[in-house]
């Protein structure tokens, strides 16, 4: 007898998960308005389908639509440590010009129109100003390996909607436990199509898919707090910060030779990436802005960790260089602290994460804070190529 074919990157998923990805679906997430704007009640299973709807209107086919990051490792595994924030739906659809990337953007602008409170005047409302009132960030890139846009529905709890518009993406993750993508479709259908509710011994065959390559293995991994990627040379710079909030929310490297190797390439694409201090000010601050909201407690614990990987892994970075990275780090720690009411001042202080050696009163904290010259100070010197051989 022919057996079916197996796929390692795939898996079915059980009831307890479909109930929590229906309640995703099917649950009402607010879009903060800017200014006036009112506030829009949006249904992920709403938006999508009147998103697809239209783009199939405009001859853009959609070959299917999945939920990916946070959002699905927390239907896989609902005590992963995660939790969940951006919503993450993509369209794998056909992109093939500029024509085709304008119509997707002009689409999901005139679809937040359906979602305005009843009442309100939607004849003067234009899609530049809807994208100022309700979207967060827009994202393009066209180039010989990807072809994807995003565009990101401003939530002021931390949850934005993010809807990404694939056409090719070479790569889809960074680590194995966000490697995971489900597959709506079929759920999608069964929303359009049954008379009944969902049940335990009724619902649709939904698929879960690791793009990392390998599914009960990373699976396992987010059940074990394990942080493991595979080539971790093709991570972006972005991928040092989320390496470094990983390691705050207790997850740790398989090894301690994994660890090593993974966080200097994570360094130096990093460095690569944001070479200059003022775009590593402007990353850093968006991160913590963005992946923070309701979690002002953990900061400093996630930029001492920063701290520590960043003077234990850049070993191919000039010494000024590196204490440039390493003093804006210290900056954004010692505000924190402020924000905490946990010092009293930040002016003309800088913050080390161990105490001085003579310190051995039990009453001191781990840290202790000294009078420096202001840290803008420092950015007065030239900037100059930073990359030194590495032995």
């Amino acid at each position: 007898m022919p057996q079916l074919r197996t796929d390692i990157n795939l898996s079915v998923l059980n009831w307890e998960q479909v109930h929590r990805l229906d309640t995703i679906l099917t649950g009402s997430i607010p879009i903060h308005g800017r200014w006036s704007f009112p506030t829009l009640e949006v249904k992920p299973r709403d938006i999508v389908k009147v998103v697809r709807s239209r783009m199939e209107e405009k001859r853009i086919h959609v070959r299917e639509v999945r939920l990916n990051g946070s959002a699905a490792s927390y239907v896989l595994h609902e005590d992963s440590g995660l939790g969940w924030k951006d919503l993450d739906l993509i369209f794998c659809a056909e992109l093939k010009g500029e024509m085709e990337f304008q119509i997707v953007k002009d689409i999901v602008l005139d679809s937040l129109l359906d979602f305005l409170p009843e009442g309100v005047n939607k004849e003067k409302i234009t899609p530049v100003t809807l994208k100022e009132a309700y979207v967060q960030k827009m994202v393009k890139v066209c180039n010989d390996s990807d072809r994807w846009s995003l565009i990101s529905l401003s939530n002021n709890r931390g949850k934005n909607v993010e809807l990404k518009f694939v056409d090719s993406l070479r790569r889809q993750f960074e680590f194995s436990v966000d490697s995971f993508q489900i597959r709506l479709d079929s759920l999608l259908l069964f929303y359009e199509c049954s008379e009944h509710p969902m049940a335990a011994t009724f619902h649709p065959t939904i698929l879960g898919e690791s793009v990392y390559g390998d599914f009960p293995t990373a699976l396992d991994h987010l059940r074990k707090r394990l942080i493991c990627t595979r080539s971790p040379e093709e991570i972006r710079g972005g991928g040092l910060l989320k390496y470094c909030h990983l390691l705050v929310r207790g997850f740790r490297a398989a090894s301690d030779t994994e660890m090593k190797l993974l966080q200097r390439y994570m360094c130096s694409r990093f460095f690569i990436d944001f070479p200059d201090v003022s775009e590593q000010r402007r990353k850093l601050e968006s991160y913590l802005q963005n992946h923070f909201v309701d979690l002002e407690d953990r900061k400093y614990d996630y930029l001492a960790t920063l701290y520590n990987v960043v003077q234990e892994s850049t070993v191919c970075l000039m010494g000024h260089e590196r204490r440039q990275t390493l003093s804006l780090i210290s900056s954004l720690a010692l505000r924190v602290l402020v924000q905490q009411n946990a010092i009293p001042n930040a002016a003309n202080v800088t913050c080390f994460y161990q105490p001085a050696p003579y310190v051995s009163d039990g009453n001191f904290s781990n840290y202790y804070v000294a009078q420096i010259q202001p840290y803008l100070a420092s950015l007065q010197h030239p900037m100059y190529a930073t990359w030194l051989p590495c032995n």
